[in-house]
């Protein structure tokens, strides 16, 4: 199978796929404020994040790219809606277009439809300095994900094995472009050591990429005779992972992503810690089944939605909204405090 093939299976797959959101932040809730002092139109959801100031703190995370007419297709649609609504966006790994040159259209579009907007580069962890800097050439980028893919890989039968020296590789880019280093997990979530050990080396910020969204190991499971069942709950959850993330000393710039779907998901990711939300699989549903004026639409809605609940809470800024208080409950409690993380702080916050 090509590696055009396959972009599309993945695409394809993660169509089908359910995302398990429904229950991801179930055990956030947030301290009703009968007293919010706030007014609807004070609320301002401009935020700056690792050296970028973005216009809302939701983002269009990576998806695709390199698999042809289609995934042109979908990165034209996506950078358009991006344009029109406001949004940074970030597109799929790019080494299928360091590795053809005649897939490179499939990512240039994006920043030919959206010249001003804030775009960024993602290549994988195998990846050297000289192709860093090719992908970030490639887009104009104002920033460069690296995604750490480690079960996706393992699960896929073409797949790396080798994921020795991800970390030097890591810190050898960081020291040679001239953009933010973005370190995205892609949906198996990340522990505070991780995120301790990528902020030692530079890393402006890291995406934990939580379970709970697009699930590739299910994906890839599909593509396999005999499947690796055991990967496929595998991983730390999303809200538990940004609150991994925060709890580190070392300041880094932290993004949830993995099962957003709602302004409410959105309002406890960030109250959590995280300094901007990644959407993904739940927006390229959109775009393909309804179109891209749907798809602007929902991105409208979910502003409105994030408006309405910092105004509840009091909270005209994204800042305020992170000392919201909030109580943590089962699954997601127990995992912190066996983790040895005191949950008390959050719910003894004020943003007054």
């Amino acid at each position: 199978m090509s590696r055009s093939e396959r972009k599309w299976d993945h695409i394809r797959f993660a169509l089908e796929n359910k995302q398990n959101s429904a229950t991801v932040f179930d055990d956030i809730k947030f301290l009703h404020q009968s007293l919010p002092n706030t007014n609807v139109f004070d609320v301002q959801l401009d935020h700056s994040i690792g050296g970028l100031y973005l216009s809302s703190p939701i983002f269009i995370n990576a998806m695709t790219g390199g698999g042809g007419e289609k995934t042109f297709q979908i990165n034209k649609e996506l950078a358009i809606a991006a344009k029109n609504t406001g949004l940074a966006m970030a597109v799929g790994s790019q080494m299928s277009a360091l590795k053809d040159k005649a897939e490179r259209y499939t990512y240039g579009i994006v920043r030919k439809e959206n010249p001003n907007g804030i775009i960024i580069a993602n290549i994988g962890s195998e990846a050297t300095t000289e192709n860093a800097k090719a992908a970030i050439d490639m887009i104009e980028a104002n920033a460069l994900q690296i995604h750490l893919n480690v079960i996706q890989e393992l699960t896929m039968p073409e797949g790396d094995r080798d994921f020795s020296g991800a970390l030097n590789r890591i810190e050898s880019i960081v020291n040679v472009v001239d953009v933010p280093v973005i370190v995205k997990e892609v949906g198996f979530g990340m522990t505070r050591e991780t995120a301790e050990t990528l902020s030692s080396v530079g890393v402006t910020a890291v995406d934990v990429g939580g379970s709970g969204g697009t699930n590739f190991a299910e994906i890839e499971n599909k593509r396999r005779e005999k499947t690796f069942s055991f990967f496929n709950n595998w991983g730390i959850s999303t809200p538990v992972s940004i609150i991994e993330a925060a709890s580190i000393t070392n300041q880094v710039t932290i993004i949830g992503s993995g099962g957003f779907t709602t302004g409410y998901d959105i309002a406890r990711g960030l109250a959590l810690g995280a300094n901007a939300i990644g959407i993904a699989g739940y927006f390229l549903r959109i775009l393909v089944e309804k179109g891209i004026a749907a798809l602007q639409e929902e991105i409208e809605t979910l502003h409105k939605e994030l408006t309405m609940i910092m105004t509840a809470l009091g909270a005209k800024t994204i800042s305020d909204l992170q000392n919201a208080p909030l109580v943590i409950s089962g699954d997601t409690y127990h995992w912190l405090h066996q983790r040895g993380i005191d949950t008390k702080r959050y719910s003894q916050r004020s943003i007054k």
